[in-house]
């Protein structure tokens, strides 16, 4: 604990708070036997969803759940419970996300291991941590993993609200710019909305099928429609 302590103490003392969130990432990577890891958190809709990683394929991983809705981290979120996939490229793990799993091992992915931040009865968000070989964390890092989620779910709410609290030149809010690098996909959804008549989370499901089909990321689909790129029908 007191390891924990020190390295994520350092990350949120290392530079801008908008940075913090990336640097709590990489410092699960140091403190876990584990190859990269991201954060999500969630407004409360599929259609507010935000996250930070450690690197590319970590970043590639939570765009990939993002866009299928389904992943690991999805579930963690909806049960508010910790899930655990300890191989990707058979039995139970693969069957439960058949096209997540293909699209993970494609990324060199094996494993991953989605914990929910926040209490136990509403998760604000996940901590994704994966690895590009299979198998299931030790008893050591799992036990270690809990604390590691408790600790960076507080840091982020400390965080948010110092930054809310200041009005110093400079200090901009990492919530705020997160949210800025996905705005896309929340204005192409109240543009569909708009234009097809549709709620949010329909509206968010054309996007999601539209890029499956098209082999691309909702966030380049969003990106078209607001564009004018790309527009549906009915």
């Amino acid at each position: 604990m007191r390891r924990l302590a020190h390295v994520l103490g350092d990350a949120v003392a290392e530079g801008e708070g908008d940075h913090v969130p990336a640097r709590l990432c990489s410092a699960c990577v140091d403190l876990l036997d584990i190859t990269g890891a991201s954060l999500s958190l969630s407004g409360g809709t599929d259609a507010q969803t935000l996250w930070w990683s450690s690197d590319p394929v970590a970043s590639r991983l939570a765009e990939a759940q993002y866009t299928l809705g389904d992943g690991p981290c999805r579930s963690a979120l909806r049960l508010v419970a910790p899930v655990l996939a300890a191989d990707l490229t058979q039995g139970q793990d693969m069957r439960r996300w058949p096209v997540f799993a293909g699209q993970a091992v494609d990324l060199g992915v094996r494993a991953v291991f989605s914990l929910p931040l926040g209490s136990t009865a509403v998760a604000i968000g996940t901590l994704d941590l994966y690895r590009d070989r299979p198998g299931p964390l030790s008893e050591q890092d799992l036990a270690f993993a809990h604390p590691v989620a408790e600790a960076i779910a507080g840091a982020l709410l400390a965080l948010q609200t110092a930054s809310a609290a200041t009005d110093a030149p400079g200090m901009a809010s990492w919530l705020d710019a997160a949210e800025s690098d996905h705005e896309e996909v929340h204005h192409a959804t109240g543009m569909l909305m708009i234009h097809l008549n549709l709620e949010p989370q329909q509206a968010l499901a054309r996007l999601r099928a539209h890029a499956f089909g098209a082999g691309k990321n909702v966030t380049d689909v969003a990106r078209d429609v607001v564009s004018g790129k790309l527009r549906f029908h009915d």
